[in-house]
């Protein structure tokens, strides 16, 4: 399974970016997809959360500005980042809950990150 990230870039403050993160490859199913973030010296932090049955949650920091949804037909989950700050800046990780044939329970499998840089 391979979990591809896309949509980062350079945003000015204020403005928005749309995160992507499709898994590819043998599943039987996807619980819970998450992203996590890493800013520059810091440790990583869980941005957001959407279960399988479509409860999100949110990290304090981000609440109100940014949305988690999922397309399950399409294995993928996606971030709306709007009214971002410069302290958004960091490299966005996506982290999917799934099973594989032949497993009997979820495992963790991560995306490789995509950054996204907020400054003026």
């Amino acid at each position: 399974v391979q979990l591809q990230a896309s949509g980062g870039g350079l945003v000015q403050p204020g403005g928005s970016l749309r995160l992507s993160c499709a898994a590819s490859g043998s599943i039987l199913s996807i619980d819970a997809m998450r992203w996590h973030r890493q800013a520059p010296g810091k440790q990583r932090e869980l941005v957001a959360t959407i279960a399988g049955g479509g409860t999100t949650n949110y990290a304090d920091s981000v609440k109100g500005r940014f949305t988690i949804s999922r397309d399950n037909a399409k294995n993928t989950v996606y971030l709306q980042m709007n009214s971002l700050k410069p302290e958004d800046t960091a490299v966005y990780y996506c982290n999917f809950l799934l099973r594989r044939p032949g497993q009997s329970r979820n495992l963790e499998h991560w995306g490789r990150g995509t950054l996204v840089t907020v400054s003026s």
